[in-house]
């Protein structure tokens, strides 16, 4: 019979209870995007604050047919750790404790930020790994120093250990919340382990700042993700350390503002056979973030993040008529007086019936911030689920939070956030052994 719900081989997964309190680094904690993950998770604790945007918080499961009406809490469904688990670390290059970090980042209201002072002013960056032979428009004083990348990465090795055991913890993630780096292609020093630390004893220069952090976090057994779009845990050194760790990795790059309007609009257009000739993206910001990306080589980075997203969409292989000559633009300006208030202009020249043409604009004035703190949450969890349920390596079915999903050898990356949001739930599903959802509902009208 025709149903939808697919009835797989049940393989209900040996998940670990998340007893204890689960650990949280962050490279680039003093940022915009920590502090307001930090602070926002202390005002969820203390009931000041809701957790808006969080799946794992308050999206829903459904299980089995409609007509069943089930439908749990996410967190109510697997075994996820809670917020009241979560213990804060990080490194950051400025020495400001999360809550004088938070109050130069400006995201927060100084009010909220004060309920919070006592538990923000104890969480204290501790020396980062930095170079602004990465990130040139940066620099800071609270920096650690050695002789070699080797030494630094063993630096970062013995933090993460001193962390987990001052704390009392026994699982861990790290999750790069620092700044992007400038653009760097895969190169031989990155194709094996071998020659990946070979690289770090002679400070090869295509290892960059956040690849040190992903080593050290892998090497350590603790799950990791790249909240930029730097080239740090997607190469096959890391990749296949992370398998021998057991490691679960994702990345790259939140996908916040505009690109995640891309990934909810352009679906739509596709589904529809809409042709799409031009796409012009511009954005103003004012942050940290901002100030980075106003270097070209940072720039290229993020541009390479943000292009790939359309042209996987639209498959202009397949539908040439529609896709073939989409131009694709994208661009980024420093505007200090905005802040972490970024706005986002999107033009688009679509055409329909017979080629007449239309067109789209979309004004987003939205807050990067408060866009990506739910996500870090979400990853958070998750991959603590992943690593308490034995899944290491590449974790695809997290691509929904990602510009840039990391993906296996041979594969494309799928930027559908309709697709992604199935693959992630079905992924729940199948990790419980229910049945997954594939929305065919034919025996609702007895087709046989």
């Amino acid at each position: 019979m025709a149903t939808d719900t697919t009835s797989q081989e049940k393989k209900k997964f040996d998940i670990k209870k998340p007893s204890g309190k689960l650990g949280v680094l962050i490279p680039g904690m003093g940022g915009a995007v920590s502090t307001t993950f930090i602070a926002g998770v202390e005002a969820i604790k203390k009931g000041i604050g809701r957790p808006i945007g969080s799946l794992t918080q308050m999206g829903t499961i459904r299980l089995g047919k409609r007509t069943e009406s089930n439908s749990p809490l996410i967190k109510d469904f697997i075994e996820l750790a809670k917020c009241s688990d979560l213990v804060f670390g990080g490194w950051d290059i400025f020495p400001d404790n999360c809550y004088e970090a938070a109050l130069k980042a400006g995201v927060l209201e100084k009010d909220l930020l004060l309920k919070l002072k006592k538990q923000l002013e104890k969480k204290v960056p501790m020396k980062a790994v930095f170079s602004r032979d990465y990130i040139k428009n940066l620099d800071g004083p609270n920096v650690k120093k050695g002789k070699t990348k080797m030494h630094l990465a063993e630096q970062l090795i013995k933090d993460i250990n001193t962390f987990k055991k001052d704390n009392g913890l026994e699982r861990l993630v790290v999750l790069w919340c620092g700044s992007t780096e400038i653009f760097i292609k895969p190169a031989d020093v990155h194709s094996t382990l071998e020659k990946f630390e070979k690289g770090l004893k002679e400070n090869h220069k295509d290892i960059p700042p956040s690849m040190i952090y992903a080593y050290a976090a892998i090497k350590t057994g603790n799950a990791y993700a790249n909240g930029a779009p730097n080239l740090s845990v997607d190469v096959p050194a890391l990749v296949n350390l992370a398998k021998e760790k057991n490691v679960p990795t994702a990345g790259k790059d939140f996908k916040t503002g505009q690109t995640l309007m891309k990934t909810i609009l352009a679906p739509g257009l596709k589904s529809r056979m809409l042709g799409v000739r031009g796409w012009f993206s511009t954005n103003i910001l004012g942050n940290r973030d901002g100030e980075v990306l106003d270097d070209p080589y940072s720039f290229k980075t993020k541009e390479e993040s943000k292009l790939g997203v359309l042209s996987t969409i639209f498959q202009p292989h397949l539908y040439p008529e529609l896709y073939d000559q989409l131009y694709h633009k994208v661009r980024i300006n420093y505007y200090p007086p905005r802040g972490d208030e970024k706005e986002a202009w999107d033009n688009i020249d679509i055409f329909g019936w017979l080629g007449y043409p239309m067109q789209i604009k979309i004004n987003f004035l939205c807050r990067d911030s408060i866009l990506a703190a739910p996500i870090v949450l979400d990853l958070v969890l998750f991959l603590d689920l992943a690593q308490r349920a034995g899944l290491d390596g590449i974790q695809e079915w997290l691509s929904f939070y990602f510009k840039s999903p990391m993906v296996g050898k041979g594969l494309y990356p799928e930027h559908d956030i309709f697709i992604q949001s199935m693959k992630l739930k079905n992924t729940l599903r199948y990790m419980k052994g229910e049945d997954l959802i594939t929305h065919l509902g034919l025996d609702y009208y007895n087709l046989m």
